[in-house]
Protein backbone atom coordinates (compact mmCIF):
# COMPACT_ATOMS: atom_id res chain seq x y z
CA UNK A 1 0.00 0.00 0.00
CA UNK A 2 1.28 3.46 -0.93
CA UNK A 3 0.41 7.13 -0.56
CA UNK A 4 -1.25 7.98 -3.88
CA UNK A 5 -0.86 11.77 -4.07
CA UNK A 6 0.78 14.90 -2.72
CA UNK A 7 4.20 15.44 -1.18
CA UNK A 8 4.55 11.82 0.01
CA UNK A 9 3.26 10.25 -3.20
CA UNK A 10 4.58 6.73 -3.73
CA UNK A 11 5.76 6.24 -0.14
CA UNK A 12 5.00 2.74 1.17
CA UNK A 13 2.77 2.39 4.20
CA UNK A 14 2.97 -0.37 6.79
CA UNK A 15 -0.24 -2.29 7.40
CA UNK A 16 -0.73 -4.34 10.57
CA UNK A 17 -1.46 -8.01 10.09
CA UNK A 18 -4.83 -9.43 11.07
CA UNK A 19 -8.45 -9.22 10.06
CA UNK A 20 -9.39 -6.21 12.17
CA UNK A 21 -7.53 -3.70 9.99
CA UNK A 22 -8.49 -3.48 6.32
CA UNK A 23 -7.01 -0.37 4.74
CA UNK A 24 -9.11 1.60 2.31
CA UNK A 25 -8.20 0.36 -1.18
CA UNK A 26 -6.08 2.62 -3.40
CA UNK A 27 -8.88 3.00 -5.95
CA UNK A 28 -11.31 4.16 -3.26
CA UNK A 29 -8.77 6.62 -1.79
CA UNK A 30 -8.12 8.03 -5.25
CA UNK A 31 -11.85 8.53 -5.85
CA UNK A 32 -12.35 10.06 -2.40
CA UNK A 33 -9.56 12.59 -2.81
CA UNK A 34 -10.81 13.50 -6.28
CA UNK A 35 -14.16 14.26 -4.64
CA UNK A 36 -12.38 16.35 -1.98
CA UNK A 37 -10.34 18.53 -4.35
CA UNK A 38 -10.16 22.01 -2.90
CA UNK A 39 -11.22 20.91 0.60
CA UNK A 40 -8.04 19.27 1.94
CA UNK A 41 -5.42 22.06 1.85
CA UNK A 42 -5.32 23.78 5.23
CA UNK A 43 -7.95 21.48 6.77
CA UNK A 44 -8.02 20.09 10.30
CA UNK A 45 -8.52 16.33 9.84
CA UNK A 46 -9.82 13.65 12.20
CA UNK A 47 -9.05 10.01 11.32
CA UNK A 48 -11.26 8.42 13.97
CA UNK A 49 -10.66 4.68 13.44
CA UNK A 50 -7.16 5.30 12.10
CA UNK A 51 -5.72 1.79 11.70
CA UNK A 52 -2.64 2.27 9.51
CA UNK A 53 -3.52 5.97 9.10
CA UNK A 54 -3.75 5.75 5.31
CA UNK A 55 -6.63 8.24 4.97
CA UNK A 56 -5.22 10.87 7.33
CA UNK A 57 -1.72 10.48 5.90
CA UNK A 58 -3.11 10.95 2.40
CA UNK A 59 -4.73 14.19 3.62
CA UNK A 60 -1.46 15.41 5.21
CA UNK A 61 0.41 14.56 2.02
CA UNK A 62 -2.09 16.72 0.11
CA UNK A 63 -1.70 19.76 2.36
CA UNK A 64 -3.98 19.31 5.37
CA UNK A 65 -2.83 21.61 8.18
CA UNK A 66 -3.18 19.07 11.01
CA UNK A 67 -4.46 15.54 11.47
CA UNK A 68 -5.54 13.72 14.62
CA UNK A 69 -5.30 9.92 14.44
CA UNK A 70 -7.38 7.99 16.99
CA UNK A 71 -6.42 4.34 17.43
CA UNK A 72 -6.35 1.98 20.40
CA UNK A 73 -5.12 -1.36 19.01
CA UNK A 74 -1.41 -2.00 19.62
CA UNK A 75 -0.54 -3.61 16.25
CA UNK A 76 -2.25 -0.77 14.40
CA UNK A 77 -0.53 1.84 16.58
CA UNK A 78 2.92 0.46 15.72
CA UNK A 79 2.18 0.67 11.98
CA UNK A 80 0.56 4.10 12.35
CA UNK A 81 3.52 5.58 14.20
CA UNK A 82 5.96 4.19 11.62
CA UNK A 83 3.80 5.58 8.80
CA UNK A 84 3.77 9.04 10.40
CA UNK A 85 7.58 9.30 10.58
CA UNK A 86 7.80 11.84 7.69
CA UNK A 87 5.48 14.15 9.62
CA UNK A 88 7.28 13.88 12.98
CA UNK A 89 9.33 17.06 12.50
CA UNK A 90 6.39 19.33 13.32
CA UNK A 91 3.06 19.33 15.05
CA UNK A 92 0.91 18.45 12.05
CA UNK A 93 0.15 14.88 13.21
CA UNK A 94 -1.19 13.84 16.59
CA UNK A 95 -1.74 10.22 17.63
CA UNK A 96 -4.32 9.62 20.34
CA UNK A 97 -3.83 6.15 21.83
CA UNK A 98 -7.39 5.20 22.72
CA UNK A 99 -10.52 3.91 21.04
CA UNK A 100 -13.00 6.28 19.40
CA UNK A 101 -15.57 6.13 22.21
CA UNK A 102 -13.53 7.60 25.10
CA UNK A 103 -12.06 10.12 22.67
CA UNK A 104 -15.53 11.34 21.65
CA UNK A 105 -16.56 11.59 25.32
CA UNK A 106 -14.14 14.48 25.89
CA UNK A 107 -14.74 18.04 24.76
CA UNK A 108 -13.20 18.73 21.34
CA UNK A 109 -9.91 20.61 21.26
CA UNK A 110 -10.83 21.85 17.78
CA UNK A 111 -13.56 21.50 15.20
CA UNK A 112 -12.64 19.38 12.21
CA UNK A 113 -13.10 20.24 8.53
CA UNK A 114 -12.57 16.69 7.32
CA UNK A 115 -13.47 13.49 9.20
CA UNK A 116 -12.76 9.90 8.19
CA UNK A 117 -15.08 7.25 9.67
CA UNK A 118 -13.81 3.83 8.66
CA UNK A 119 -14.77 1.61 11.63
CA UNK A 120 -14.85 -2.19 11.70
CA UNK A 121 -17.68 -3.38 9.49
CA UNK A 122 -20.94 -4.88 10.69
CA UNK A 123 -21.06 -3.34 14.16
CA UNK A 124 -23.12 -0.19 13.53
CA UNK A 125 -20.21 1.96 14.66
CA UNK A 126 -20.41 4.42 11.74
CA UNK A 127 -23.91 5.53 12.77
CA UNK A 128 -22.93 5.61 16.45
CA UNK A 129 -19.85 7.73 15.73
CA UNK A 130 -21.87 10.06 13.47
CA UNK A 131 -24.30 10.80 16.30
CA UNK A 132 -21.45 11.41 18.77
CA UNK A 133 -19.58 13.72 16.37
CA UNK A 134 -22.72 15.77 15.84
CA UNK A 135 -23.78 15.94 19.50
CA UNK A 136 -20.26 16.70 20.76
CA UNK A 137 -19.61 19.70 18.51
CA UNK A 138 -16.65 18.09 16.70
CA UNK A 139 -17.55 19.35 13.20
CA UNK A 140 -16.75 22.71 11.65
CA UNK A 141 -19.51 24.24 9.52
CA UNK A 142 -19.16 22.88 6.00
CA UNK A 143 -17.18 19.83 7.18
CA UNK A 144 -16.81 16.84 4.86
CA UNK A 145 -17.30 13.41 6.42
CA UNK A 146 -16.21 10.19 4.71
CA UNK A 147 -18.03 7.05 5.89
CA UNK A 148 -16.93 3.55 4.87
CA UNK A 149 -18.94 0.37 5.51
CA UNK A 150 -19.16 -3.14 4.17
CA UNK A 151 -20.89 -3.31 0.79
CA UNK A 152 -23.53 -5.67 2.20
CA UNK A 153 -24.47 -3.29 5.05
CA UNK A 154 -27.32 -0.78 4.83
CA UNK A 155 -26.35 2.87 4.66
CA UNK A 156 -25.62 4.15 8.16
CA UNK A 157 -28.22 6.41 9.71
CA UNK A 158 -26.61 9.84 10.01
CA UNK A 159 -27.87 13.08 11.56
CA UNK A 160 -30.26 15.18 9.44
CA UNK A 161 -27.64 17.96 9.24
CA UNK A 162 -25.48 15.65 7.11
CA UNK A 163 -26.23 15.73 3.40
CA UNK A 164 -24.92 12.93 1.24
CA UNK A 165 -22.80 14.33 -1.59
CA UNK A 166 -21.45 11.19 -3.23
CA UNK A 167 -21.35 7.42 -2.90
CA UNK A 168 -19.58 4.47 -4.45
CA UNK A 169 -18.82 0.77 -4.17
CA UNK A 170 -15.64 -1.16 -4.77
CA UNK A 171 -15.55 -4.89 -4.06
CA UNK A 172 -16.56 -5.41 -0.42
CA UNK A 173 -16.53 -1.65 0.36
CA UNK A 174 -19.35 0.90 0.26
CA UNK A 175 -18.30 4.50 0.77
CA UNK A 176 -20.11 7.79 1.10
CA UNK A 177 -19.15 11.43 1.40
CA UNK A 178 -21.35 13.71 3.47
CA UNK A 179 -21.35 17.45 4.03
CA UNK A 180 -22.28 18.98 7.39
CA UNK A 181 -24.15 22.22 7.82
CA UNK A 182 -25.22 23.13 11.35
CA UNK A 183 -28.84 24.14 11.79
CA UNK A 184 -29.40 27.85 11.38
CA UNK A 185 -31.01 29.70 14.22
CA UNK A 186 -34.03 31.69 13.26
CA UNK A 187 -34.16 35.25 14.57
CA UNK A 188 -37.44 36.43 16.10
Amino acid sequence: MRVIGGSERGRRLQVPKGRDVRPTPDRVRETLFNWLQGEVAGAAVLDLFAGSGALGIEALSRGAAVATFVEGARPALSALEANLAPFSDGDRAEVVRTSAWPYLDRPPARRYHLVFLDPPYGRGWAARAARRLEAGGWLAPGAAIYVETGADEPAPKVPPTWEQRREGRCGEVAYRLFGYEPPTEETP
